[in-house]
């Protein structure tokens, strides 16, 4: 027996859906002697609006590396599909049913602590034709995927350029000063590069550019059209094994005051186990009150966005539609927003959100991921 539907029913099914301009319901899979038979699974359902726009999209040339706080990315990012429709990074969570420990978890977290941001993850697009070049993995090789990778010299570091400029002590370094390891090579220093033609994304732990070429403690490679994770048990550029450019908060989606897929979050006491789509865990601790890798977050459907200004309120609602994954250790409640200088800051309003406001949810019974195999945890 095999776990999926021939291509061609599916395809046909599908097709019939859209054509009804129905919502897209996820399969789910039930076994029967006679062959497979697909299973509607209430509350799981793609986002049918998020295709329609992709499908009338049109992604732009260009021929050189684009950094991400441009209008020629902008353009690039919103013809761009992250991940197929039944990824978990891109399916709505407001009807999936409440956890039963979510009360127990939001009160070790912290129910009065506020949601808060980093402006940290950068990003550069790549053209199909960008050269590759060797980066040397000197911390977890045996976990990483090897090169050479389509980085180019414009790479931006974690937190550059509103993170450095917008503070006294860092505001006179350049580009290649972070590339190289300032103000401190002890920092995360993550580096993503995205070939957005050929649907890669290319993340690094503490990039670092030397005399000699470029270095990184860890290197992750994820296809952007396939639903394949990393190895169980491997890590990635995120404590979790999950990708990081997905969850970013991008100016474009707040310009068009959408986001369509989940966020992602750190938090100080993560528990020695994940949960999917996470792959990997990074704490000692084993509290069962504390979130796993891959714990999924939800801001109350209850919760009135109606008196913040357009970019917090389109990051809260997104947050009741998709949700949030713990995706490392950090700050409590921290989203991850690009360090874009034409996001404005977003502290004080943010910080009237509290932990409390929040609840874990977790699939449907009957949910099966699309890419969960037999013996893989779930």
């Amino acid at each position: 027996m095999r776990p999926f539907l021939s291509s061609r029913v599916a395809s046909l099914w599908i097709a019939l859906l859209l054509l009804q301009r129905l919502p897209l319901p996820v399969l789910a899979v039930a076994f029967a002697e006679d062959g497979v038979k697909p299973a509607i699974v209430p509350g799981v359902s793609v986002d049918q609006t998020r295709l329609d726009r992709l499908r009338a999209a049109r992604m732009p040339a260009f021929d050189r590396p684009l950094m991400f706080d441009t209008p020629e990315a902008d353009a690039v990012l919103a013809a761009l599909e992250v991940f197929p429709p039944d990824n978990p990074w891109n399916l709505p969570v407001d009807q999936w049913p409440v956890a039963a420990h979510s009360r127990g978890m939001i009160a070790a977290i912290g129910a009065d602590k506020p949601l808060r941001y980093n402006p940290d993850m950068a990003f550069v697009l790549v053209p199909p034709g960008q050269p590759k070049v060797e980066v040397r993995i000197n911390a977890y090789p045996g976990e990483s995927d090897p090169g050479p990778f389509p980085v180019p010299n414009n790479t931006p570091i974690e937190g550059w350029p509103a993170n450095f400029r917008r503070e006294p002590a860092t505001r006179s370094l350049t580009l290649d000063d972070v590339q190289r390891g300032k103000p401190s090579l002890d920092a995360d220093r993550h580096g993503i590069v995205v070939d957005p033609v050929n649907r890669k994304l290319y993340e690094f732990y503490r990039l670092t550019r030397t005399d000699g070429g470029w270095t990184a403690e860890q290197s992750s490679v994820f296809d952007l059209s396939s639903n394949r994770q990393r190895p169980d048990g491997w890590t990635s550029a995120d404590a979790a094994g999950l990708p990081i450019f997905p969850a970013v908060v991008r100016y474009d989606e707040l310009a068009r005051g959408r986001i369509e897929h989940a966020l992602r979050a750190t938090f100080r006491d993560t528990r020695r186990a994940y949960v999917y789509p996470a792959t990997h865990y990074a704490s000692r601790k084993t509290d069962p009150r504390f979130p796993r890798m891959g714990e999924r977050f939800r801001l109350r459907k209850d919760f009135d966005t109606s008196k913040f200004s357009p970019p917090v309120r389109t990051i809260l609602e997104a947050l009741k539609r998709y949700g949030m994954f713990c995706a490392d250790n950090g700050i409590d409640w921290a989203l991850s927003v690009a360090p874009d200088e034409r996001i404005p800051v977003l502290h004080d309003e943010l910080r009237k959100v509290k932990g409390g406001d929040f609840e874990v949810v977790e699939p449907p019974p009957g949910y099966v991921p699309p890419t969960l195999k037999p013996g893989q945890r779930d």
